[in-house]
């Protein structure tokens, strides 16, 4: 058993021979330029889901490796109400969203919601929020109220009515809802603008979770639900829509990426039928690769040309796409580096940290680190130690790679060919939230608290 105050631990990993699964395919593997789809002065904060560069790495960053609920806690805030929405970092700011019940207690509106697999219905009006909290001191500077209803779903029995992530230009701030709408306000909380985009039917009744990706003054949201699936832009500073492409899709729940290539941003989309790339500016559908399971929840990655994507449900896939010059169906083009079939990522994204893929199988404690070109193994398949159920995406900083599960236990590794376990560190809450690295800290919200981690002056 590994002490909680250790302050390095260096164990040898238990390494499964489960194999690699690979099927490669022929690719010309040309050099590419890095693809930060922010610009460089913000790399220092973690404005959107997945971090600056939406990969899981915080480039700038030197976050603590120990820490415990009586060693290296910054400060520690309760927060109102639930939210698996992960929190964004800007300057002084840390911002997050939540919803939680008022009034007396209500039939639910949902008759499905009783008789979904693994749903639970919702019996009280929700209070959507935004809120900001001080980076320095960690009290609540403000919490603006954005709508009240008793949702028509209730979500699936580990979710929240607030899962998906906010997402900020340093101007405005935007927190989605889903069929409770889509809202900008300022960075002091007062509402900018506000688009009512409908009411979403998921599977199982199962809830609602993409997060909007924001790029150059446009804000792409997905739209993925039992009906009329659909993606749309609209012009950050007004609201306004500026295209809507239809999608021939059924409920997905991972959030879109934006990425440069050839010189020019696409918007892409992991899905069920297909993974998709879109031009920014015209919602124009550039290329599309099938291949993904059902319940697609985690989201792709990028860097160097090349996209990472990957899902397990009923069945189980993994695939790096080279994108320069992609068109049409590339499903069975040279565009395909190499594919996955075993110990691919469901719930948590992978993270991809200085050309090493590190993805969990399903969302259990079972870890995969490939060299992301090749595809080749480096070292494998892993079982880690004292995790069990794992939501958050893993993220990386300072040669480090922090996973943390649902126990609120975060295992932290050595970035390393053959990683090594640097500490095991425990905090009393739970955990689904992605966590975001920022200066010398680490950010963890749990279902009752928000931690600010960072190593002590003395230490």
């Amino acid at each position: 058993m590994l002490s909680n105050q250790t302050a390095v631990h260096r164990l040898s990993l238990f390494w499964w021979c489960l194999g690699s699964g690979l099927a490669f395919l022929s690719a010309p593997l040309g050099a590419a330029d890095r693809n930060p789809t922010t610009s460089p002065p913000a790399h220092q904060f973690w404005a959107q889901w997945r971090g600056p560069l939406a990969t899981g790495e915080a480039p700038l960053a030197t976050p603590p490796t120990t820490w415990s609920e009586n060693h290296n806690i910054r400060w520690k805030t309760r927060l109102p109400g639930l939210g698996h929405s992960s929190p964004i970092v800007w300057s002084d700011r840390v911002f997050l969203t939540a919803a939680f019940p008022v009034g007396e207690e209500l039939p639910a509106r949902h008759d499905a919601v009783h008789g979904a697999h693994d749903s639970r219905p919702v019996t009280h009006v929700q209070r959507f929020v935004a809120l900001a909290i001080s980076r320095e001191t960690g009290e609540i500077v403000w919490q603006t109220t954005l709508h009240e209803e008793l949702p028509h779903e209730g979500g699936h029995a580990t979710g929240s009515l607030a899962s998906a992530s906010p997402v900020t230009d340093g101007k405005l701030l935007f927190a989605s809802f889903g069929s409770r709408g889509l809202y900008a306000l300022d960075l002091e909380g007062t509402l900018r603008w506000k688009a009512d985009l409908g009411q979403m039917q998921t599977k199982h009744a199962h809830g609602e979770g993409s997060s909007p990706v924001l790029y150059d003054g446009t804000l792409v949201v997905p739209w993925d639900h039992e009906g009329q699936s659909f993606i749309v832009a609209f012009d950050s500073a007004t609201g306004r829509e500026l295209w809507r492409s239809l999608r021939d899709e059924v409920t997905s729940w991972a959030t879109p990426i934006v990425v440069l290539v050839d010189g020019k941003p696409q918007v892409v989309a992991s899905a069920t039928n297909r993974i998709r790339g879109y031009d920014l500016k015209s919602g124009k559908l550039l290329w599309e690769w099938r291949g993904l399971s059902g319940n697609v929840v985690a989201s792709p990655v990028f860097a160097d040309g090349i996209l990472y994507a990957g899902s397990s449900y009923d069945t189980r896939a993994l695939v790096a796409l080279r994108l320069s010059g992609a068109r049409g169906d590339i499903t069975a083009s040279d565009h395909v580096l190499w594919t996955r079939r075993r110990s691919t990522p469901y719930v948590p994204s992978p993270l991809l940290y200085r050309q090493a893929l590190y993805f969990l199988g399903h969302y259990q404690p079972i870890l995969t680190r490939l060299h992301g070109p090749s595809g080749r193994s480096e070292p494998g398949t892993l079982r880690l130690p004292e995790l069990r159920n794992i939501y958050a995406s893993p993220v990386g900083a300072d040669g480090r790679v922090y996973i943390t599960d649902r126990d609120g236990t975060t295992l932290v590794l050595s970035d390393a060919d053959n990683p090594e376990i640097l500490a095991i560190n425990r905090l009393d809450d739970r955990f689904s939230a992605s966590a975001a690295i920022v200066g010398d800290s680490l950010f963890l919200r749990g279902e009752r608290y928000l931690y600010r981690l960072a190593t002590s002056p003395d230490d």
